[in-house]
């Protein structure tokens, strides 16, 4: 991306998501510990509908896990209830969250575009939805001018506070900012406040949507 990239278009700020967007997807990691442990992949799932789909009722454990008002250990404690292994054993609680994520790893080229989009000359910060605030903010250091963690403001993503408050950090308006996110909800909800969004797929995809976005005209329509 070249150095004229912010100044050619309305874009100032890139803010990233971290789960599914600077790693490799947390459905693969799911997948890989549950492999491991023979979790019963269907009480998993039963759980995860009931607490984050869109028609989930508020205040889930997910969700106060996410806004900091359940404790990972707490987390741990409900989840494994809901749980049972392929042969109908329980699931132990300790660490859950560390083994659920174990094989979540930094994307590479994720890391590569964030770096070259700064170097051009637009902003860069992080959003994400977290779960116990197991980030490794040394590989991050250096990328993102802030990082807002849900769990330190007691917000979470689809909350349309969240990204008030992202934008107040930034200091922009909102068509000024692209949020790059992998779950829908997230980047609707970011548009309706008029954000620029990516929803991500793979780090191909957004590095040309992106690349469009920040060569995007004055007066072309939010995407």
């Amino acid at each position: 991306m070249g150095t004229s990239s912010a100044a050619a278009g309305t874009v100032q700020a890139v803010v990233f998501d971290y789960g599914g967007v600077l790693t490799n997807s947390g459905g693969s990691a799911i997948r890989a510990w549950t492999a491991r442990e023979r979790i019963d992949p269907d009480t998993f799932s039963a759980a995860l509908k009931e607490w984050l789909s869109r028609d989930a009722p508020a205040g889930t454990p997910v969700h106060r896990l996410e806004t900091g008002e359940l404790s990972a250990e707490e987390f741990n404690r409900l989840l494994a209830d809901r749980l049972r292994t392929v042969d109908g054993q329980p699931v132990a609680p300790d660490g859950l969250i560390q083994r659920m994520f174990a094989e979540m790893r930094l994307e590479p080229a994720m890391l590569d575009l964030v770096r070259r989009i700064r170097d051009s000359g637009v902003r860069t910060a992080m959003l994400s939805n977290s779960w116990g605030n197991a980030y490794p903010w040394d590989e991050l250091s250096g990328l993102f001018e802030f990082a807002v963690v849900s769990a330190e403001l007691g917000l979470r993503k689809p909350d349309e506070r969240i990204y008030r408050h992202t934008l107040d950090r930034l200091g922009l308006a909102a068509p000024d900012v692209v949020l790059v996110d992998d779950g829908a909800p997230n980047t609707e909800a970011a548009q309706r406040l008029g954000l620029r969004t990516v929803l991500h797929t793979d780090p191909a995809d957004t590095r040309d949507q992106l690349g469009d976005l920040l060569a995007a005209p004055h007066d072309k329509e939010p995407q």
